[in-house]
């Protein structure tokens, strides 16, 4: 058996494994050493978020049954892709995918801000009141088939290493769940560390219910997608333990907490802030 079909056979268990040991990892370091006090009951907020992951999960299954490593390998296959056809060595091609992958990931997440149909999908995941490591993987059903879509397409057109594929999926994972989780950094490591991966002080201001500090920091893994191109913002101006998290708009816990009213949301109301394109109105 070699390493592509090795890789796709066991893409669950790999990714699980890595999955449940850095949310075991954050979890301990937030009551260890947490950066904020929350405000909603952490068994209140973690059984209605991981529902929601728990969900998002099965449906994917249901839907995509081979994921993204399944579309790389049926790339692979039919010969598709920039890579498939020019010949590069093989660890350019790993890290050259891995990188346009992620600045792919950022060019979405500034789409889901930009387009007002989009941020109601999107907005599931900023109104969590509180941040930690469970909302890292908050998101409307709808946002993540989305976003599994533009996985595919970008697999398609990119042809990259199914080595490379499952190597950004475990990155993204594991950055998103770091960089949303409630630690305290020290200050110095943090300043040096955020030069190479989206730390979570970084992101947090991404998550402050203030217009221009949400529109900023768009990075999930890569800091340097925001720095190119001007979303870059160091702090927030309340300082990370006076921020208030969430949206102004749904500003009680007990309207975004509970798994069906997480799953009604995009629904609700009209969009009023947050949207970079504000002169669009839902």
């Amino acid at each position: 058996m070699d390493i592509n079909t090795f890789i796709t056979n066991h893409e669950i268990t790999i990714r699980l494994g890595f999955f449940f040991g850095v949310f075991i990892i954050m979890a301990i370091w937030e009551i260890a050493v947490p950066r904020r006090q929350l405000i909603v009951p952490k068994l209140l907020r973690w059984s209605n978020n991981l529902a929601l992951v728990f969900l998002n999960s099965l449906i994917l299954r249901l839907l995509f049954p081979a994921a993204a490593v399944g579309m790389a390998f049926f790339v692979s296959e039919q010969g598709w892709g920039i890579f498939n056809y020019y010949s590069v060595a093989f660890p350019v091609t790993v890290i050259a995918s891995v990188i346009i992958m992620d600045a792919m990931i950022y060019l979405q997440h500034v789409m889901v801000h930009a387009v007002p149909v989009l941020w109601r999908l999107h907005r599931v995941h900023h109104a969590d009141p509180d941040i930690d490591v469970t909302t890292g993987a908050r998101f409307h059903p709808l946002e993540i088939i989305l976003s599994m879509l533009i996985k595919f397409a970008v697999i398609m057109v990119l042809g990259p290493p199914i080595i490379a594929v499952i190597i950004f999926e475990i990155l993204l994972n594991a950055t998103a769940m770091f960089n949303h989780s409630n630690v305290r950094l020290n200050l110095t490591v943090d300043k040096y560390l955020r030069l190479f991966v989206v730390t979570p002080d970084m992101h947090r201001v991404h998550h402050s219910v203030e217009a221009d500090e949400t529109n900023s920091n768009f990075g999930f893994n890569l800091p340097w997608w925001d720095r190119l191109f001007g979303t870059y913002r160091e702090q927030p101006r309340a300082g990370h333990e006076k921020m208030v998290i969430g949206i102004h708009q749904f500003n009680q816990p007990s309207e975004v907490t509970w798994l069906h009213k997480m799953l009604w949301l995009p629904f609700i109301g009209k969009i009023t802030e947050y949207v970079i394109n504000s002169r669009y109105k839902n």
